[in-house]
């Protein structure tokens, strides 16, 4: 299952639009502005992102986020055992790495992303696993949609998953939660990672300069980086962690836990603001784990 364009033609170069270095502010952006903004911006970063991030995220490995917590270990989808025949939902799947190591414990993912260009990612990776022998697992089927949007039916998945995945993109994440529980089963789990929230009172360095709060961890203004014609080229919304809690409950869902992953000593990258010198004084992640009532 396919839905939106074919991205098996993954050589084929995404289309590039040329803009002066974006300004960064704070001001509102809509749902609509927010998507064409973040969608456009995707696809023209993608190549950027797999180049510098996939090394660390693997080809068909599941992380939560920039510490490099691993759900093999963490369990938060529940027994590793457990994902045999489930159907499982991964929203914002980029290339869809998450989605082939759920593959490969007998689930049944769909991997979905608003990006075109990180969905040729996800066949390339395809790709060059076939050509040196057997698939690294079966193909995941790939669907191009908005996470305000599902296309799916009610109750059609066991599991909903998303690893940093859509939610810090998009202006009404409400909706998004209430989408969730409608595609969700009864007793159906919802995993999601995002930045933590309190990382929004804090520059984004992974330096000292990034220790000194300088901004309202209460102000839910959007950051939004535009062009010289005022357009937004990409957006970022925060949520206090109350927001949060908030619109998992008014989405009927509940929440089961909050982690908060430490930094650990191995992991010595740095990955944008995140680093050592912040995650071992500030939460860089939060992950939320929800039941479908």
């Amino acid at each position: 299952m396919i839905q939106g364009p074919d991205p098996r033609d993954v050589r084929r170069e995404a289309p590039r639009e040329a803009h002066e270095e974006p300004e960064a502010t704070r001001r509102s952006a809509g749902v609509t502005e927010s998507s064409r903004a973040n969608r456009r911006w995707w696809d023209r970063n993608a190549d950027d992102y797999q180049v510098e991030h996939g090394d660390f995220l693997g080809d068909a490995r599941f992380v939560w986020g920039p510490e490099g917590l691993d759900e093999a270990d963490a369990g938060l989808l529940g027994p590793t055992a457990a994902l045999k025949d489930k159907d499982v939902l991964e929203i914002g799947a980029g290339a869809a790495q998450c989605s082939r190591w759920l593959a490969a414990q007998g689930a049944r993912p769909v991997a979905l992303d608003l990006s075109f260009r990180q969905l040729q990612h996800a066949r390339r990776i395809d790709d060059e696993s076939s050509a040196d022998g057997a698939p690294l697992v079966p193909l995941v089927p790939l669907v191009q949609a908005d996470a305000g949007a599902l296309p799916f039916a009610d109750g059609s998945f066991d599991l909903a998953v998303s690893a940093y995945g859509a939610l810090p993109f998009i202006a009404d994440t409400a909706r998004v939660q209430r989408e969730v529980r409608r595609v969700l089963r009864p007793g159906g789990r919802w995993v999601f990672s995002v930045t933590h929230p309190v990382r929004w009172a804090f520059p984004d360095e992974p330096g000292p300069e990034g220790l000194t709060a300088g901004a309202s961890y209460f102000d839910r203004t959007p950051y939004v980086e535009e062009d010289d014609r005022g357009i937004a080229v990409y957006v970022e919304h925060h949520r206090t962690l109350g927001d949060r809690v908030r619109e998992i409950a008014a989405a009927g869902l509940r929440l089961v836990d909050l982690v908060e992953p430490e930094w650990p000593e191995w992991n010595d990258q740095e990955w944008g603001g995140w680093s050592p010198l912040r995650g071992r004084l500030l939460p860089g992640t939060a992950i939320f784990v929800c039941a479908a009532e």
